[in-house]
């Protein structure tokens, strides 16, 4: 149950991440239009701030290596990266 959780958690992160960095911001400073910063902001760092905790909340019942859990928290900050760690962690993982 919490790993379909924290699957769902890193798609959400890491599209509103996408969003943000690829549309938003080239329209913020190219387009002079900040909407969609401003819409997607909020969203995306509390899906971050939720990545970051379910992730420190699930690693002991998964037994992340030390490596392997810091591969997980820096794909929160790395365009597409949590969708790599759904493909390597977390789809081969029965919920």
């Amino acid at each position: 149950m919490m790993i379909n959780l924290f699957r769902v958690l890193s798609y959400l992160e890491g599209i509103s991440y996408i969003l943000l960095l690829f549309i938003g911001t080239p329209l913020k400073y190219f387009g002079g239009n900040d909407i969609l910063v401003k819409l997607l902001g909020m969203p995306h760092g509390l899906l971050f701030i939720a990545y970051i905790i379910m992730a420190f909340y699930i690693k002991s019942q998964f037994n992340w290596s030390t490596k392997d859990f810091a591969l997980i928290l820096l794909a929160s900050i790395i365009p597409f990266g949590t969708f790599m760690v759904d493909k390597k962690y977390l789809k081969s993982v029965k919920s």
